[in-house]
């Protein structure tokens, strides 16, 4: 599993950032890359360092959740510190969260205003009732399937199939 730490420190000027990347190997943590600078990295990349799919990746960008910028051949370039945000990204996703919903947390990422993170505090906490919610509704769902297949089982025995 590739984990980056996330809240990249700054570096000497503000368009330098230092993103640290590791891979958990066994249970310890190796870093793998460490990038420091306004190092720009294409898309294929960007997908190796953080295991995400280009295919993802544009995807992400397309819901405004990643920025690149384009080279004179149309190629995506990503600053590096964007690693750190893919990471986080693809956490939102694993949690359930749709990419509008992400769309609205991430600005709790790229600021220190407590009224943002005050609000991405409550989406989250709306959403995990969602979850709950829908676990509920599940759970319901599969109670009844059990019952039907008790009924299908006494049917099938009774036709002697069973």
């Amino acid at each position: 599993m590739t984990k980056t730490i996330f809240g990249a420190m700054p570096a000497r000027s503000a368009r330098q950032m230092t993103v640290i990347t590791t891979v958990r190997a066994s249970r310890r943590l190796v870093v793998v890359a460490m990038t420091t600078g306004a190092v720009l990295i294409k898309i294929g990349e960007l997908a190796r360092l953080t295991g995400v799919s280009a295919r993802s990746l544009r995807y992400y960008e397309q819901q405004g959740l990643l920025h690149s910028t384009r080279s004179t051949g149309g190629q995506r370039h990503y600053p590096a510190t964007e690693v750190a945000r893919v990471e986080i990204i693809r956490r939102l996703f694993d949690a359930g969260l749709s990419s509008k919903v992400i769309a609205r947390l991430l600005p709790c990422v790229d600021s220190g205003d407590g009224a943002v993170a005050e609000d991405a505090f409550t989406t989250m906490l709306g959403e995990r009732e969602r979850l709950t919610a829908d676990i509920g509704r599940l759970v319901e769902a599969r109670s009844v399937l059990d019952e039907l297949i008790e009924i299908n089982t006494s049917y099938r025995q009774r036709i002697g199939t069973g």
